[in-house]
């Protein structure tokens, strides 16, 4: 069973003590190396996907921080970043995993959704939120994935009532799901499998969310 690599935490504890271009450059040889390792990790992740899904790409982000614009100017991401992305515009929601010491996660839902999706989403909720509710509320997903997450709007989005009963729901700008790792967990021969189950885990609410994404609200197609 391919695991991740312990190098690969290592690496990045040295590299948030040491986040300069000199260290970095005598340790980029054996960082390419844990990136390769971890792109394999990343296709067995795909793979076990896609025996319940369809992973258009899986994106592996750059370790290299754009600090134009940043009061940060250290050079290099303190831990990586990889996306599993749906085939659009048929399936709609994303996946994610993010490693770093002691500060590792899995995520999935919506992360950004444009204007006309996110107001899509709203109108639905507003119209009838509980078979989100059922969704979300299950005790199985529940215990994987915890409640929902997401910036909100402080009362009500424009032209929402502030009062209506799930106001709660139709405030959220994001619709994600969170899941924490230790190192342990991580390093773990079990991380791999974990991974795709609890991605799995979330189908229901995604093929809900596809369901509204791909309707109006009359339920007619629109792709």
């Amino acid at each position: 069973m391919i695991k991740i690599n312990p190098d690969m935490l290592a690496f990045y504890k040295n590299l948030e003590k040491n986040n300069n271009r000199e260290w970095f450059e005598k340790q980029k040889s054996k960082y390419k190396a844990l990136e390769s390792e971890l792109k394999l990790f990343n296709e067995e992740v795909k793979k076990g996907l896609d025996k319940e899904d369809d992973i258009e790409r899986v994106k592996m982000f750059r370790i290299y921080r754009d600090v134009r614009f940043s009061k940060d100017k250290t050079p290099y991401k303190t831990h990586v970043g990889v996306s599993f992305h749906r085939k659009k515009p048929k399936l709609r929601g994303g996946y994610y995993m993010h490693i770093k010491p002691e500060n590792s996660f899995i995520a999935c839902g919506f992360w950004n959704p444009n204007p006309k999706d996110l107001y899509r989403i709203r109108k639905e909720l507003e119209f009838d939120a509980q078979e989100v509710r059922n969704i979300i509320n299950e005790k199985k997903f529940n215990l994987i994935w915890g409640e929902l997450q997401g910036e909100k709007v402080k009362t009500a989005p424009k032209n929402f009532n502030k009062k209506h009963p799930d106001i709660d729901l139709i405030r959220h700008k994001q619709y994600i799901f969170i899941k924490k790792f230790n190192d342990k967990s991580v390093l773990s021969s079990d991380f791999l499998n974990e991974i795709i189950n609890n991605f799995i885990a979330i189908r229901p609410f995604f093929d809900h969310m596809t369901n509204i994404l791909t309707t109006d609200l009359n339920g007619v197609p629109i792709i």
